[in-house]
């Protein structure tokens, strides 16, 4: 038995690696949701006039890994107080979003997202959105596997404030 889950967090060459690497993930695929245009490119996405957001879709067995330890993940990866991208990705198309594929799903987004308002870890309130799933477009093949095509460049995207941000919010 196989679930979906779709999560945006800022560029998703970033959002790939920290599901990819888990126990009960078949796959982690780069894409574009939200938005009003089908089948939509990169380009298109990137000058933002498409809605869409870029996100990660998730396929992976709920007997081994749960939605409430995928949405705890994806808390770890983002910066949940920026509502308008993440880091250095700025604009509409980085915003965080979790887009629930159902009632259930939206259940432990929601209370994860109440809890980690009343954890007091951030100091600015949790901004994430929360929003029903629409179509999912998968990106274009060099965006896929991005940390492994490309390890040098996806480093500095990661370097680029995300890593020092993580460390400093959830190391502790």
């Amino acid at each position: 038995m196989e679930e979906k889950a779709i999560f945006a967090g800022g560029c998703f060459w970033c959002m790939v690696k920290p599901f990819d690497t888990m126990p009960g993930i078949k796959r982690v695929i780069s894409g574009y949701t939200g938005g009003h245009v089908p089948n939509p490119t990169y380009e298109q996405v990137a000058s933002h006039q498409t809605g869409h957001t870029e996100a990660v879709e998730i396929i992976f067995d709920p007997q081994v890994i749960s939605y409430q330890e995928l949405v705890n993940i994806y808390w770890q990866q983002t910066d949940p107080t920026d509502a308008m991208g993440q880091f250095q990705d700025r604009g509409d198309s980085y915003r965080p979003v979790i887009f629930v594929q159902n009632e259930e799903q939206q259940k432990i987004a929601e209370q994860s997202k109440k809890e980690l308002e009343q954890s007091g870890r951030f100091d600015q309130p949790i901004v994430t959105q929360i929003e029903p799933a629409q179509p999912f477009y998968p990106a274009e093949d060099y965006h896929q596997n991005f940390y492994q095509k490309n390890p040098l460049r996806y480093e500095m995207e990661e370097a680029g404030g995300r890593t020092a941000f993580l460390k400093d919010h959830w190391s502790k």
